[in-house]
């Protein structure tokens, strides 16, 4: 496998072609979901004809399922269930495509569904597109895999390796942090309730990005060559902004006086310390372990570019994409609500 350094394209985002793009048949999996949807509607606002995988019957009972079915409007569905290579085959049998695009991604995290969707669907997914006469692949993944240390990095990097020994042309798509992640703490800070902090709140930092900026640049990497066969690290606008300083922000403008409740990072030591010699005994407690970890990864992680030759995470090198800034996301959502950016399996707070 080539090095996932020197395959990292740091060149500043707006690089990317901005010309009008060749109208084409997509295969998009992952639709319904967060990310997902915007790339569907941008590919749709381009001119191209979209292919969505999807299983209907969850879709359907999402808490948000009016918001997706609006979003998708003009997109053609086909109930399948990815993690099932037979399934997979037999319902995309006969499908013609150009390229296809995948934002799949696991809810939990733990290791078995983390290994069924970010992997073994993906695995079906490119099967699939290829037959399908697919020339191209784009892969939605996390810039958190630079340092796996979870199951679901480990799935990611695994299914990344397969698409790039695939030999279709592939982009492997790897944004910081997404606004939704940021939001869980609106409605606390606009009850008076402190902003919770996991140590500090200084350690981390991330660049995050919108949705819409995230599925432009997606969309992009179909038509730009300086894009092909290359893992694309892409943060938001502006500098790097840390836990402590995006409470200060709400703070800011809902115009109360900054509360912070400090979170030891031990309490993920204690949790880990408790479950692990359960997690050997029953895959319930396994799960439960895998998520403790998940937590601590984050609250001790920056979702920044890694620089392996100083062993630190550089904010400067972390590429900027996109135009809306996690201010005016916050100015939005305090006046218009959370929704479309419900966290489901993905809240920690």
């Amino acid at each position: 496998m080539p090095s996932q350094r020197l395959l990292h394209h740091n060149l500043p985002m707006t690089t990317l072609s901005s010309r009008p793009a060749q109208a084409r048949r997509i295969l998009l999996a992952g639709a319904t979901g967060y990310i997902g949807r915007a790339v569907a509607a941008e590919l749709l606002r381009r001119g191209h004809s979209v292919v969505a995988p999807v299983r209907d019957e969850r879709a359907r009972q999402r808490p948000d399922a009016a918001i997706v079915e609006d979003l998708l409007a003009g997109v053609e569905r086909r109930a399948v269930e990815l993690t099932d290579a037979g399934q997979t085959a037999k319902v995309l049998d006969g499908v013609e495509v150009d390229a296809a695009i995948s934002c799949l991604a696991s809810r939990s995290g733990i290791a078995a569904d983390a290994w069924a969707v970010d992997h073994q669907a993906n695995v079906n997914l490119l099967a699939a597109a290829k037959r399908a006469g697919a020339r191209q692949f784009v892969l939605l993944s996390a810039i958190c895999v630079q340092r796996p240390r979870l199951a679901f990095q480990h799935a990611k990097l695994a299914f990344e390796t397969a698409l790039m020994e695939s030999g279709i042309a592939y982009s492997v798509v790897r944004p910081t942090a997404f606004f939704k992640s940021l939001s869980g703490q609106v409605g606390r800070v606009r009850e008076g309730k402190p902003f919770l902090l996991f140590g500090d709140g200084r350690q981390t930092a991330c660049k995050p990005i919108g949705e819409r900026d995230l599925a432009r640049f997606v969309a992009d990497c179909l038509d730009d060559p300086a894009a092909r066969n290359r893992v694309l690290p892409v943060g938001g606008p502006g500098g790097a902004i840390t836990p402590r300083e995006q409470g200060e922000l709400l703070f800011e403008l809902t115009g109360r006086k900054p509360r912070f409740r400090q979170v030891p990072i031990a309490v993920f030591d204690a949790a880990l310390a408790l479950l692990a010699p359960l997690a050997r005994l029953s895959p319930r407690f396994a799960a439960k372990a895998e998520l403790a970890r998940i937590g601590r990864y984050y609250a001790t992680e920056s979702m920044l570019l890694w620089d392996e030759s100083k062993g630190e995470y550089d904010a400067d090198a972390t590429p900027s994409h996109g135009e809306e800034t996690l201010r005016d996301f916050y100015v939005r959502v305090l006046k218009d609500g959370l929704a479309g950016q419900s966290l489901g399996d993905q809240a920690l707070f």
